[in-house]
């Protein structure tokens, strides 16, 4: 084989391995620069202030049902993620050019490996949720989104 071929392939290999191996670390976006004290950090405080909406669309208002029954318990009320626990789903990783809605759905229904925050793998949701569930329960996300300049 010629020596030159070799080379490129290894260099592929490389970079192959270096980029599988980073996909299993999760990132957390500094806030500031400065680290809290972890004394005065509470496990399950919310992580992000959430403006709600003054009215919610009908299937926005199911979906907020739904999420309170199933969601929130990990995600927080309105999604505003819980120290320790869950991160929130209303902030600027999850805006729809990102994580579109079906990301949302699959992670509910297959779990997802950590990815974005430090709290591990999330496993898929026991309670076997509907399209029409699942899809309310983003529309209560998106809006909860848009109204605090997520789009």
């Amino acid at each position: 084989m010629n020596k030159s071929l070799i080379g490129a392939l290894l260099v592929a290999l490389i970079a192959a391995a270096g980029w599988y191996w980073t996909q299993g670390r999760t990132t957390q976006e500094p806030v500031s620069a400065a680290a809290p004290d972890a004394s005065q950090v509470l496990v399950g405080a919310p992580m992000a202030d959430v403006i709600v909406p003054e009215a919610l669309s009908a299937q926005a208002r199911q979906g907020e049902t739904y999420f309170n029954a199933v969601c929130a318990s990990c995600h927080g009320t309105n999604a505003a993620g819980q120290d320790g626990v869950a991160p929130p789903l209303v902030h600027r990783i999850y805006e729809p050019s990102h994580h579109g809605d079906m990301a949302f759905v699959l992670a509910a229904r297959n779990g997802v490996r950590a990815h974005h925050w430090p709290f591990g793998d999330m496993p898929p949701v026991e309670e076997r949720l509907t399209d029409g569930e699942l899809g309310a329960i983003v529309a209560y996300v998106r809006e909860l989104q848009r109204a605090n300049g997520i789009n």
